[in-house]
């Protein structure tokens, strides 16, 4: 991996979000330098699910568009939306998670659904095993060891961005799902209508090709980060029809009400389809 050199953070380079009428923010381009509030609002936590006070003190909502209940930031509370809009009895459901922060919409799911479980690749230990302190278990999405059909959702958060065979992995989560099941997952779309576009991949020998200047992002197992390997654009919906049978779709939520507006907030629901009748 390279070095800090190689880092960039969302923050970095983004533009500003646009003026939303009724409600303050700050005109000044030290924002994120001085502390002054950027956007705030008054609204409804649909993680928290009561009214609380949303605020950001820069202008990459992203990441600082805070909930001062739960400490959500806009793209858990819209993915959190999305499973309870389309899963209502969430509650009732076997779900797997893989790599959480365990923040916000995870940890309630954790603490509220009894069929929850979650998972983090780590190399130093054998996959489908538990790790002795941290008690989490180890998976690796491309290849996991989990049953077929084992899991109603399927859920993802940032991750997908950061895998060298995206091809395996959405078949792998195929192969875990239940009919009539979805795999629910959160994915930067930093390419927008342009196509997605590799960062880095794996030679013959396992080892590292840097195609464009090396990324990070946060991962909770790693203070260094991960490296993203690939820069999604919208085409990801014909790449996960392409590498499996599931029935891909996006949704965007814009609610300001509900804390919900930032870049790169679309949810992306794959559902696995139903067994006929004979």
């Amino acid at each position: 991996m390279a070095g800090d050199a190689g880092r960039r953070t969302w923050s970095e380079g983004r533009g500003r979000e646009g003026a939303v009428g009724g409600v303050r923010k700050s005109c000044n381009g030290n924002d994120a330098l001085t502390g002054s509030t950027y956007l705030e609002t008054e609204g409804f936590c649909p993680i928290c699910q009561r009214e609380v006070h949303f605020r950001a003190d820069q202008h990459w909502l992203r990441d600082s568009f805070f909930c001062d209940g739960c400490g959500s930031i806009p793209r858990e509370r819209a993915f959190y939306s999305v499973i309870e809009m389309l899963h209502p009895s969430w509650r009732d459901l076997q779900i797997h998670e893989t790599a959480p922060a365990m923040r916000a919409a995870s940890l309630k799911l954790k603490r509220e659904c009894p069929g929850y479980s979650y998972s983090y690749h780590n190399e130093q230990i054998v996959p489908g095993s538990v790790h002795s302190e941290e008690g989490y278990r180890c998976e690796n999405i491309e290849r996991m060891t989990f049953g077929d059909e084992s899991f109603d959702l399927f859920l993802s958060q940032d991750v997908f961005e950061h895998i060298f065979q995206p091809d395996q992995a959405i078949k792998q989560i195929e192969r875990v799902l239940r009919p009539g099941g979805s795999y629910i997952m959160t994915v930067p779309i930093v390419m927008k209508s342009t196509k997605s576009q590799r960062r880095a991949s794996l030679d013959s020998a396992g080892n590292v090709m840097h195609i464009r200047e090396a990324q990070y992002h946060g991962n909770p197992l790693d203070d260094r980060g991960s490296l993203v390997t690939i820069d999604w654009g919208y085409d990801v919906l014909d790449y996960l029809s392409y590498h499996s049978s599931l029935q891909p779709n996006m949704i965007y939520i814009d609610d300001l009400s509900r804390g919900i507006r930032a870049e790169f907030n679309e949810v992306i629901v794959c559902r696995k389809g139903t067994v006929p009748n004979l």
